[in-house]
């Protein structure tokens, strides 16, 4: 049996907000009010003033430079493992270092306005930028599966399940993430319904008030009982194990067998444009995602800022992140394990493919998620056209037939057919 480790203390939040987010500790209101703006479907508008920016994404595309942005989530392992190792190099392409970003509204500011041509995006985000504002964005790969889960405050020791999380605070990444789909699924499940209010607004007994943080900010907003809970990306949640004295109430893997988190996304012009370049850059990612797979402990060591500093997280953040789960007696007695004997699954893994089910069933589910904003695009969304129209399996089928080692990765479930799978949900 693993054992866990034990959590280090810190002097205050800010402390916490300084470690996790490597600033001063200062909130940016900007940031976080561009953040929601784009979650209500701002992404035009913000497009619109930034029209003498867009002579920048033309020149991404006749350029042959790869420029990464990502956030400092495990999601981004696939891009940074392909940098660091240098897969793209042996591919002939030439990648600039990789650009941290510290919340999904950046990111996709950068994307949109060109400064970056490969990002890894939370699964729902294309399909809200592609039908709802009409970008031209394609998901070429996943970045990785499971990887997530939901922590609550040290101070809820009543809170064993998703009962518990009625009248309570909690916090998601982005209104548009796969976060909030298992979360609120899991909600509905238990009984609490998910609203979106002011935290000074009273809440029933029965109602979870949501709100969007960017991943950094959550640890010292947890720590410093601003929120009750927060469901994200690791390592954020080792992070708030360690250093905020949160406690995991589940993995999210352990609800959704084997799902995507984030994806990889490219422009669809540049890969119109670049079909030889584009396949060149899907070869290293998918290199680059079996690596990872087979040597989660070396990847951690580093991906972490112990070692070649992608993340501003300390190894044994990371190695807890990307190894502490299977068969761990601490995890089962608490009920944060329900299925893995049956899932046989991982806290987290890589696996490029792309499964249609999934995309059809994301797109079925942001049908019964309540989000900030307009949701008219979805309405009539046809599932089985956004499987086709939005994700791109050329490139990485045929990265996959030249490494097919990508089948011996645990959340591939042996079958005849390793391109198609049934979607299992479980509570």
């Amino acid at each position: 049996m693993k054992r866990l480790i034990k959590a280090t203390s810190l002097q205050s939040a800010s402390d916490l907000h300084s470690h996790c987010c490597g600033g001063d500790g200062s909130v940016d209101m900007d940031r976080r009010h561009a953040l929601d703006m784009l979650a209500k479907g701002g992404l035009a508008a913000m497009l619109g003033s930034l029209a003498s920016s867009l002579a920048t994404a033309a020149a991404a595309q006749e350029d042959d430079v790869l420029r990464i942005g990502y956030l400092p989530i495990t999601d981004a392992t696939p891009l940074l493992v392909a940098h660091a190792m240098g897969y793209f190099a042996d591919e002939g392409i030439k990648a600039e270092d990789p650009t941290l970003m510290r919340g999904w509204s950046p990111l996709i500011e950068g994307f949109a306005a060109g400064r970056f041509n490969l990002v890894h995006f939370l699964k729902p985000i294309p399909i809200w930028m592609r039908y709802n504002n009409n970008f031209p964005v394609k998901v070429m790969a996943w970045a990785h599966t499971n990887g997530s889960a939901l922590v609550v405050g040290k101070q809820h020791k009543d809170v064993t399940d998703f009962s518990g999380l009625g009248g309570k605070q909690v916090a998601v990444p982005f209104w548009y993430s796969m976060h909030n789909i298992v979360l609120q699924y899991a909600l509905r499940n238990a009984g609490i319904k998910p609203v979106i209010r002011s935290q000074s607004d009273p809440l029933a007994e029965d109602e979870c008030n949501l709100q969007v943080l960017p991943p950094p900010e959550m640890p010292p907003s947890l720590a410093a009982g601003q929120i009750d809970a927060y469901i994200v990306a690791e390592p954020f949640n080792a992070m708030g194990e360690l250093l905020a004295g949160a406690r995991m109430l589940r993995f999210t893997g352990d609800i959704w067998k084997n799902h995507p988190c984030c994806v990889i996304c490219m422009n669809e012009q540049t890969t119109t444009a670049k079909p030889e370049w584009t396949q060149k850059v899907m070869n290293a990612l998918v290199r680059a995602s079996i690596y990872a797979s087979q040597n989660k402990s070396e990847v951690a060591e580093m991906l972490s800022r112990d070692g070649k500093g992608y993340l501003p997280a300390p190894a044994a953040v990371v190695q807890r992140a990307m190894t502490l789960y299977e068969g761990n007696a601490d995890y089962i007695d608490s009920g944060a394990i329900q299925n893995q004997a049956e899932f046989n699954n991982s806290r987290i893994d890589f696996a490029p493919w792309p499964y249609p089910s999934a995309t059809r069933l994301i797109v079925e589910a942001m049908n019964e998620t309540v989000v900030s904003g307009d949701t008219r695009f979805l309405d009539g969304l046809d599932p089985d056209f956004v499987t086709e129209d939005l994700v791109n399996y050329d490139f990485v089928r045929t990265a996959l037939e030249q490494y097919p080692d990508w089948q011996s990765a645990l959340s591939i479930t042996p079958s005849a057919d390793p391109f198609v799978r049934e979607e299992v949900l479980k509570l």
